[in-house]
């Protein structure tokens, strides 16, 4: 369709895939979600309308869930799990403090090249293997100081070769 938006193509895309009904929100957002790391007033107008949903009702799925953002994140979002267990392997704040220090950024913060995004969630069910964190789908357990700044390393250099490293404004 001549002059039809990216957006609204994607969307009439995923559509086509889960069906133009309300149990199509969630599998429709985490799609946009992942393809952007976050849900743009767009996208969530265009899903409202083509699933026939309440703006009220998507932006309240997109804010209620962890997983899905609407504010943009950075390529990678690293989600340190903060529980009770995580924090009893004794590792828990050594390596959060390397997360910091190396990426320069705390929880809820993105690094200026809009590489990683840095969040807590509260578990990951990895209780006895923690210290744990998530790299967008890809789950780290048993963690050291170590570990992650190896971690780290290993996704700037995969950026670098993709060739997919921006500056945020």
């Amino acid at each position: 369709m001549e002059g039809q938006s990216s957006v609204q193509s994607e969307v009439d895309r995923l559509v086509r895939i889960h069906g133009r009904n309300r149990t199509a929100l969630m599998p429709i957002l985490q799609a946009l979600n992942r393809a952007h790391s976050y849900l743009s007033e767009e996208a969530m107008l265009v899903v409202s309308r083509e699933l026939n949903v309440p703006r009220a009702e998507v932006y309240g799925v997109a804010t209620f869930y962890s997983f899905l953002s609407v504010k943009p994140r950075g390529r990678y979002v690293i989600r340190m799990c903060r529980s009770i267990s995580c924090a009893k392997q004794g590792k828990f704040h050594p390596v959060t403090a390397a997360l910091f220090e190396e990426l320069g950024i705390g929880f809820g913060e993105t690094t200026p090249d809009g590489l990683f995004t840095l969040e807590k969630t509260n578990c990951m069910g990895m209780c006895d293997q923690g210290p744990a964190m998530l790299v967008n789908d890809d789950v780290y357990v048993h963690l050291s100081v170590a570990r992650v700044l190896e971690i780290i390393d290993d996704y700037r250099r995969k950026a670098k070769a993709d060739g997919k490293v921006r500056q945020v404004a």
